[in-house]
């Protein structure tokens, strides 16, 4: 179904940009299509320069390495000294 409507779309504009070009004269249809084939290069072009060129800049000012810290954990007891304290389920320790 989706490749029925994607046929349909491409159908359209197919015919649609036959209508536009029809009524040029073919050394007007090359002249455009060459036209077009520069515009859209260049600007391909300067799209992949300039990403690769702003790829890393300005992140070495947003990434900061800090100081690690030492983790304070809980000492706990043996269980030779641990103290017995048990619930005996009145809300309340022996």
């Amino acid at each position: 179904m989706i490749r029925k409507i994607i046929q349909r779309v491409n159908e359209w504009l197919e015919d649609r940009l036959r209508s536009l070009v029809r009524p040029l004269s073919p050394d007007a249809r090359v002249i455009v299509i060459v036209t077009m084939l520069i515009v859209f290069s260049g600007l391909s072009i300067y799209m992949t320069v300039s990403s690769i060129y702003n790829l890393g800049k300005d992140k070495g000012r947003e990434l900061q390495i800090e100081q690690i810290e030492t983790l304070k954990l809980e000492q706990q007891r043996d269980s030779i000294n641990h103290q017995n304290n048990f619930y005996n389920g009145t809300g309340e320790f022996e």
